[in-house]
């Protein structure tokens, strides 16, 4: 039987599963790459806590769930900053990541956003971005520690 996902907008209620999914892939594909005391700022920014804060500021989150069970979330920061994008391990490789991107991308615009969407992409996910059309800005940065690549989404 196939599997069936659904996205919806997330609520405070999610905030345990959501931290729970995404720090165990930042642990597994983000962090290993980072000295160990920025690992644990990146973590700790993604705590249960901090999920709840950033709901109640400028943040949207979308959840994406079969059966009950957290499949993969994203976050928009100020309807422009794409902030998280997380798929579970077992969802991957099914074209998740873009369905989340698209729902929260409809979302931005909706509210208002003009098409320019910004990102710090881990290395890993640089290739996915670039699938959906955002554009590197510079190369690897370093912000004590925490490493990324700014990249930029315009309207075509």
């Amino acid at each position: 039987m196939a599997e069936i996902v659904r996205i919806r907008a997330a609520t405070p209620n999610d905030a345990s599963a959501i931290s729970t999914l995404i720090r165990a892939l930042a642990v597994r594909y983000i962090a290993q790459e980072f000295p160990a005391d920025a690992a644990n700022r990146l973590l700790g920014s993604m705590e249960e806590s901090a999920i709840q804060g950033y709901m109640a500021s400028a943040y949207r989150y979308h959840v994406a769930e079969e059966r009950h069970q957290l499949a993969g979330v994203v976050a928009v920061r100020d309807n422009r900053h794409l902030y998280h994008l997380f798929v579970s391990e077992h969802f991957q490789g099914r074209g998740l990541a873009r369905e989340l991107w698209e729902v929260a991308k409809a979302a931005s615009l909706d509210a208002g956003n003009s098409g320019v969407f910004t990102v710090n992409s881990s290395r890993y996910a640089v290739g996915m971005y670039e699938k959906f059309g955002f554009v590197r800005q510079a190369e690897v940065v370093d912000a004590a520690g925490v490493i990324c690549i700014p990249m930029k989404l315009e309207p075509t």
